[in-house]
């Protein structure tokens, strides 16, 4: 397992708290997980048929639609797969930013660029942090309605401290090249 692609695993976690259709996966990740992690359509679907075949999950048919949507559910087999992923250590946690390494190179493309490279991390920056807020007020809301709730609390809560020390990161940068902000 240790070589092995996480999103199998990402899936089943998704999996073992209700189940969903490939669109649902692909929507919790890119609303709920994208701030730590990402996968298109095109490593989802392939992953799911891999999870079926191999007895991790089950797939059937929505009767309560009009068009054919397939349903993925947790199996036991997957759960287990899941808990033993679980107790492993983290391989690596990694931190890739396009704009870091722009910056990390911005000698050749001069101050203004790389400023305006600064600004446009923190514009984007600045858009997402009022969702991970909002997810916090929700979640403390709700924390005690479903276990799993507190373990999305402490993401979300890593994610506002993040962003906020990204914000800072963006004002000191700036100053240092040069351009005063508040």
């Amino acid at each position: 397992m240790a070589t092995e692609k996480k999103l199998d695993c990402v899936i089943l976690g998704l999996l073992s708290h209700e189940e969903l259709t490939g669109y649902e996966i692909k929507k919790r990740i890119d609303t709920a997980l994208k701030y730590f992690w990402g996968a298109s359509y095109g490593s989802i679907y392939p992953t799911l048929g891999d999870l079926v075949t191999r007895g991790l999950a089950t797939k059937r048919i929505d009767t309560k639609s009009k068009r054919k949507k397939f349903i993925y559910n947790i199996t036991d087999d997957g759960r287990t797969y899941l808990a033993e992923w679980l107790r492993l250590p983290a391989e690596k946690d990694e931190l890739r930013y396009e704009t870091l390494l722009k910056l990390f190179f911005g000698n050749e493309a001069g101050e203004l660029q790389a400023i305006s490279h600064i600004e446009a991390f923190q514009e984007k920056i600045e858009k997402e942090l009022p969702y991970l807020l909002g997810s916090q007020q929700n979640l403390e809301k709700h924390i005690d309605s479903d276990k799993t709730h507190k373990y999305y609390l402490l993401t979300v809560k890593f994610g506002i401290q993040t962003y906020n020390a990204y914000l800072k990161w963006c004002k000191e940068a700036k100053k240092m090249l040069g351009k005063d902000y508040e």
